[in-house]
């Protein structure tokens, strides 16, 4: 299948060698430009634990100056692929999550108490989910250190443009809502709303799915939020 690769670099191009190698032709495109921000503090002071919700966040701690200092937390991961970047930069103490900010916030109240400290959540500049507003709602101070930006792109390449309008791209994968609605906004410019309601959009969340589903395009989601339950969905041919 010929399939709409959308993540940013570095993740677009690992996503495209693990579908390769299952037989599918992938189309680099990715929808986010990533800007890593220089000469932020971390605010660790007091800190009880770190949580992360992207790997891009653990890209832009692995050049800071306070790394070390950061790594010695225990960690709330979103998911295994976090978790899994997570040890290679240094933590020990890994706590990992279903795979979205919502799914993390149980697991927290549950491992955190308030009285312990604050923590600290590196991420970007926006996010899919206002996690710092669901602890403070059960006592929990969230302290919210940005590291990084993600611009989504405003044009696409013309092989893009061509095989969507052809229906050649017949799938396209989407892993933030960021991403999803920079794709549909795209579609839209380029009046492709009308060839691409034969897509089927692969989408790792219900949340990311909603940015597609009034193009008239197919979304499919699978049951948890983890990139290769995904991957094993668009295998299933579901």
């Amino acid at each position: 299948m010929r399939l709409l690769v959308t993540r940013p670099e570095p993740d677009a191009t690992r996503e495209v060698e693990t579908l390769m190698a299952l037989g599918h032709d992938p189309v680099r495109a990715p929808l986010l430009e990533i800007e890593f921000l220089e000469d932020v503090p971390l605010n660790l002071d007091g800190a009880q634990a770190i949580v992360i919700t992207s790997r891009n966040a653990l890209r832009a701690l692995g050049t800071h100056p306070e790394r070390d200092k950061a790594v010695a937390l225990p960690i709330f991961a979103v998911g295994e692929a976090t978790a899994w970047a997570a040890r290679q930069l240094g933590f020990t103490e890994v706590t990992i999550g279903p795979g979205t900010g919502a799914g993390l916030h149980p697991i927290i109240c549950q491992e955190v108490h308030p009285s312990h400290g604050p923590l600290v959540h590196i991420g970007a500049e926006k996010v899919a989910f206002d996690l710092r507003g669901a602890l403070e709602s059960d006592g929990i101070d969230l302290r919210r250190v940005v590291l990084y930006r993600s611009h989504p792109v405003e044009t696409l390449s013309e092989d893009v443009v061509d095989g969507l309008k052809s229906g050649d791209i017949e799938g396209a994968l989407l892993l933030s809502p960021r991403t999803a609605r920079a794709f549909a906004r795209l579609v839209q410019r380029y009046g492709l709303v009308t060839e691409v309601k034969g897509l089927v959009c692969y989408c790792l969340s219900k949340a990311i799915a909603e940015a597609v589903v009034p193009l008239g395009v197919e979304a499919c989601v699978p049951q948890f939020a983890r990139e290769e339950d995904l991957i094993t969905l668009l295998e299933s041919g579901a």
